[in-house]
């Protein structure tokens, strides 16, 4: 029982933290990402025909649709880009505070797999399957 009160005196046992070596060429990455997202995004918006003042307003049914379905792919794009952005914006938090790796829903380490692939991860695989049930 003594070891149990140990450990929570003791903050975070067993965390392991990456080396600065390591951090710095993800932090890059994610940095260019994000800009690379906020351009994309600053895009998906002109392409919008609804924020176009110029726009015609004919009420013709073609144009109508043609416009519709425009911008509903962009407003779908924009929502997938807004949550990549989130994502990485979290994970450079985590970098910053030095706890990139680490799942924010359990505080276990991240498969080091999972962050290679998706360097933006802040929740383990465990955590992200029992969000999606």
């Amino acid at each position: 029982m003594a070891r149990g009160k140990n450990k929570k005196k003791s903050g975070s046992p067993g965390v392991i933290k990456f080396p600065g070596n390591i951090l710095e060429p993800i932090r890059s990455f994610l940095s260019r990402e994000e800009k690379r997202l906020d351009e994309r995004k600053k895009r998906l918006e002109k392409e919008d025909p609804f924020t176009d003042a110029s726009r015609v307003v004919d009420n013709a049914p073609d144009t109508d649709a043609a416009e519709q379905v425009t911008h509903e792919r962009t407003e779908a794009l924009r929502r997938e880009v807004d949550r990549r952005l989130i994502q990485i914006r979290k994970a450079l938090s985590m970098i910053k505070i030095g706890r990139y790796g680490t799942c924010e829903k359990c505080g276990k380490m991240i498969d080091t797999d999972r962050l290679m692939v998706m360097p933006e991860a802040t929740v383990c695989i465990e955590c992200e399957k029992k969000k999606e049930k």
